[in-house]
C-alpha cells in the first residue's frame, strides 16, 4: 500500500499524516506540490492540514491550482483513492473533486479542540472500520470549516449516502451538520477534523486510529 502525502507552502500537518499513514502500515512519500507526478504505484493521496499559501484569496484556492494537483485529480478520476483533512478538504472542494465550499466559522472564530462527531456511514475505506451511527472524539482546528452548499447538493449529498461524518454539536455553522463528504465513487473523502491527530497513545483521543486502519484494510483488499 503506497501513499503520497503532499506538501504545500504552510502545510503544517503532513507529517502527522504521514505518521498515521506509516503506522496503520503505508509506505508513504511526500511529495512536493511544484512536481508533477505522483509516485508510481501511488494508492492513497492525502492533502494535509494547515495554512497552505497563508490562506490567501480564499483557503485552497492557490494550493489547487499547484502543478501537483494535475496528477491528483487525474489519480481521482481513474478510481485512485484520495483524502483532504481540514485545508486538505478546502483544496478537494477548491478542485472541484468535491461539491460544496468552505466558509467561515459561523461566529468567526477559530475554534481549536476535541469534539464528537457521528459515523453516518460505513460504506467507504474510509469508514469502514467503524459502525454505522458510532459516536467518535476527533480534534478540529480551523477558521473556514463551515461547510456550505446549496439545497440540491445536500439533497444529493443525503440521498447517496455521501455524507461521511456529521458534527454531534455543530462547531460552525455547517449545512445539515456535515464534517465530511465522499465523491461520487466514494473513493474521494474531505473532512474538517483531524483523525491523524487522533491516532497515537499520547493524543487526547486515539478515534483516529480505526480510520487509518479500516483504510490500510480496504486498500490492501484492493
Amino acid at each position: 500500500m503506497k501513499a503520497a502525502v503532499i506538501v504545500f507552502p504552510g502545510s503544517n500537518c503532513d507529517r502527522d499524516l504521514a505518521v498515521a499513514c506509516r503506522k496503520a502500515g503505508m509506505d508513504v512519500t511526500m511529495v512536493w506540490h511544484k512536481d508533477t507526478e505522483l509516485p508510481p504505484g501511488t494508492d492513497l493521496v492525502g492533502i494535509p492540514g494547515g495554512f497552505s499559501f497563508g490562506d490567501y484569496l480564499r483557503c485552497g484556492a492557490i494550493a489547487a491550482r499547484s502543478p501537483i494537483i494535475t496528477a491528483v485529480s487525474a489519480h481521482a478520476k481513474r478510481g485512485g483513492y484520495a483524502v483532504g483533512l481540514c485545508n486538505g478538504f478546502q483544496v478537494l472542494t477548491e478542485t472541484g473533486l468535491l461539491p460544496g465550499v468552505l466558509m467561515r466559522n459561523r461566529d468567526l472564530k477559530y475554534i481549536c479542540r476535541t469534539i464528537g462527531l457521528r459515523v453516518e456511514t460505513t460504506d467507504s475505506a474510509f469508514t469502514s472500520g467503524y459502525t454505522q451511527g458510532q459516536e467518535i472524539a476527533i480534534p478540529i482546528a480551523h477558521h473556514d470549516g463551515n461547510y456550505t452548499a446549496d439545497s440540491e447538493t445536500v439533497a444529493r449529498l443525503k440521498g447517496d449516502g455521501r455524507v461521511a461524518f456529521t458534527y454531534i454539536d455543530n462547531p460552525n455553522g455547517s449545512v445539515a451538520d456535515i464534517a465530511g463528504i465522499l465523491s461520487e465513487n466514494r473513493r474521494v473523502l474531505g473532512m474538517m477534523p483531524h483523525p491523524e491527530r487522533a491516532a497515537d497513545p499520547l493524543h487526547t483521543s486515539q478515534d483516529g486510529v480505526t480510520f487509518f486502519a479500516g483504510l490500510a484494510s480496504a486498500l490492501a483488499d484492493a
